[in-house]
């Protein structure tokens, strides 16, 4: 059953209107109502239709890896709406988003397929892959079925024009109460009269009215609790406010081999020690745990260069040294809706390179960058010996922060530096070179954590660490040296990040166990924060000897994940591979079905006298019947409808008995000429039985008009 007139044509134009393609929908539906108007048609079989359909499935699968690979960079009219972080951090919905909106128009070629058939219809096996293949071998369950599909069009049209943003207006209600109020008209059971219908539509309209407004209340509040879950089940692995250590935890500390960082330096030799978090200032010993410290809570917006891809951390800085930093944004910005971390930079970093479009960076006065857009982020980083984006140490206020050191632990940090023997007239370097040396002399490196190290009322886990255990694991030892430094009137920082030390290929890899806690010390000649670790260089080997075994496991599945964090947030050529290899098969495609079925026409013109062409229905009778009407002077009009034709033929007096049965006969021949299935011998037989016969009845006008 047909659509209405203009009734596909009204839905492209309301698709057009809320996609931004208004234009092209006036197109589209222009050329599907042309049919009312003119005569001209095809004659296409099923083989074609398939190939139709197969270019359609082909031709949404290039707009999907188009609209995928292309989200950073803007798009066709309307197609992509900005530069937004939510096109970087939900690329697999806007993906799916844009490719339903563009439905309409890569289904476009099927309909216009139809439109122009001399049958209005399409094979039932066109549209289903598994009734092809059960064609193939030999299901013969639905050959010969064809439906009429401009309705499931039209359905298809309102859906896509309902992909769109819901700003809270009714026009898409309305538009769609309008559409299908004049679809139904056309198909209400001549049972009920008007009355009734119009009452049932009125029920229909309130009824959709309440879910639209109650559907707009359910969306507010799920898209807050959506924010609020994902936050609550994802959180940031390094809190740039505070970080709370596992000092005086009895047991033993545990972290996998999973590869949470890779590296490639662009020069052999240049890849940092430490990849740096966070840094901390304030220490409380109560809850063992350092905090950011006042004034550096507060996280400023930096400002991206005019490529969108490069930011200057401290501009006029030079650096020699840059390495590629592949790293994961494990936590969840409710704010933005989008995956959100802290960089793992290396010290002195002065720039950031070839960060993809579109996202957030903040910086605090500790050296915390705070990124916001791709849960995979892949840059390089400029960096160097010499300036940071640290402030300078807080020792002219009231607070001073860091020299500020916890009164329960000075008695214990006293006693360890009159055990070192440092010289009244000591410099910085001195003092530091002092305090390295008894820790490497005097401590071990230690993963368990015993009852030895539990806080009691008159010590703490540090000063048990100082003063009899002397074995722990580098929270102890930065925590202490911090304070020591303090202690000892050098301004320090507690900082925590990654140790790199592991060599992969032409890089590095730095894993979960390379989680590394270390401190920064002010170097007054240079003005400059500097790492200075004691912690002892036997940790890397103790922690990697844990998980030696499960390592290579590990391994082969961090690089499976990190192969589809690469394509997911769209950090890989992949994707640009997938797109361009659509292309030639599209461009085959649509080969065999524009030129294929014309070669095959033209083959079979030229062959039609020869016995035994290749074209299925070629000895059907009815040729005769239509030779001898266009001998009548009535020859068939080029693309002119079988049907219109026969009618015009037979609009002579004399033939008007012939109609009704040319009609069947027609219906024979059809099914005689396209079916796959073709005629039984019965039907056959009588084809060819009512052709003569029509045959006789046309020559015995012809002699009774001459007669005259």
């Amino acid at each position: 059953m047909k659509t209405p007139p203009l009734l596909l044509f009204a839905a492209l134009l309301f698709w057009g209107w809320l996609s931004d393609l208004l234009l092209v929908g006036a197109v589209m539906g222009a050329l599907l109502e042309i049919t009312r108007l003119t005569t001209f048609r095809w004659e296409l079989d099923d083989t074609d239709f398939n190939r139709i359909w197969s270019f359609c499935v082909v031709l949404n699968l290039v707009l999907i890896g188009y609209v995928f690979t292309n989200n950073d960079a803007g798009g066709i009219n309307g197609m992509f709406h900005g530069k937004t972080l939510a096109t970087a951090a939900n690329s697999g919905v806007l993906t799916a988003i844009r490719f339903l909106r563009w439905l309409p128009m890569t289904t476009f070629p099927f309909i216009f397929a139809q439109a122009f058939n001399e049958r209005p219809s399409v094979p039932l096996t066109a549209v289903s892959l598994v009734l092809r293949w059960r064609r193939r071998h030999g299901d013969r369950a639905f050959a010969g079925r064809y439906l009429d599909i401009s309705h499931s069009y039209f359905f298809v049209c309102l859906f896509s024009a309902g992909v769109h943003t819901n700003n809270g207006g009714q026009i898409y209600f309305w538009g769609l109460f309008v559409l299908l109020a004049w679809a139904l008209w056309f198909v209400r059971s001549p049972r009920f009269g008007i009355i009734p219908w119009l009452l049932a539509l009125s029920a229909m309209l309130a009824i959709g009215f309440g879910e639209m407004a109650g559907l707009n209340r359910a969306q507010g509040i799920i898209q807050n609790f959506n924010a609020q879950l994902i936050s609550y089940f994802i959180s940031q692995r390094t809190d740039p406010l505070q970080s709370m250590t596992s000092m005086g935890r009895i047991g033993l500390l545990k972290l996998s081999a999973k590869i949470v960082i890779r590296l490639e330096p662009r020069q052999p030799g240049d890849a940092p020690a430490y990849l740096r978090e966070a840094s901390y200032r304030n220490y409380a010993t109560q809850k063992m745990t350092w905090f950011a410290g006042g004034g550096t809570k507060d996280f400023e917006p930096l400002t991206v260069e005019q490529d969108d891809t490069t930011w200057n951390l401290l501009p006029g800085k030079k650096a020699a040294s840059r390495v590629n930093i592949a790293c994961y944004l494990n936590g969840w910005s409710r704010e933005l809706a989008a995956p959100e971390g802290v960089l793992p930079l290396p010290g002195g970093c002065a720039r950031l390179e070839n960060v993809p479009p579109y996202m957030i960076l903040k910086a605090n006065q500790n050296g915390a960058v705070l990124a916001a857009g791709r849960g995979l982020l892949m840059f390089d980083a400029a960096f160097g010996r010499g300036a940071s984006l640290d402030s300078p140490p807080d020792v002219d206020t009231t607070n001073h922060y860091d020299l500020s050191v916890p009164t329960n632990e000075i008695p214990a940090l006293q006693q360890v530096i009159s055990e070192m023997q440092i010289p009244a007239d000591a410099n910085e370097l001195e003092r530091r070179r002092r305090i390295e040396q008894f820790f490497a002399n005097h401590f071990t490196y230690s993963i368990w954590q015993g009852t030895d190290k539990l806080a009691t009322p008159s010590t703490t886990p540090l000063t048990k660490f100082l003063l009899t255990s002397r074995s722990g694991h580098c929270e102890y030892f930065a925590s202490a040296t911090v304070l020591l430094l303090r202690q000892l009137h050098i301004p320090a920082r507690y900082a925590v990040g990654y140790s790199v030390h592991e060599p992969r290929g032409s890089g590095f890899v730095v894993r979960e166990r390379d989680a590394h806690a270390w401190c920064l010390a002010w170097n007054r000649t240079t003005k400059t924060w500097e790492d200075f670790d004691t912690t002892p260089g036997s940790w890397i080997k103790v922690e990697g000897a844990r998980t030696a075994g499960e390592e290579w496991l590990a391994d082969l599945k961090s690089w499976i994940t990190f192969q589809f964090a690469k394509f997911r947030w769209r950090q890989a050529n992949l994707q640009q591979y997938i797109f361009w290899s659509l292309i030639p098969v599209l461009v085959v495609l649509l080969y065999f079905i524009l030129f294929r079925r014309r070669g095959k026409l033209r083959r079979d013109v030229k062959n039609k006298n020869l016995p035994g062409a290749p074209w299925p229905g070629l000895d059907s009778e009815f040729y005769q019947l239509e030779k001898k009407l266009a001998a009548r002077g009535a020859p068939r009009q080029p693309g002119e409808p079988m049907a219109d034709w026969l009618e015009r033929a037979l609009a002579e007096p004399l033939l008007n008995d012939l109609r009704s049965p040319v009609r069947e006969l027609l219906r024979l021949h059809n099914a005689h000429r396209f079916d796959p299935s073709g005629l039984s011998a019965e039907k056959r037989q009588q084809l060819k039985l009512e052709v003569t016969a029509c045959l006789e009845k046309i020559s015995t006008a012809d002699t009774a008009k001459k007669l005259r």
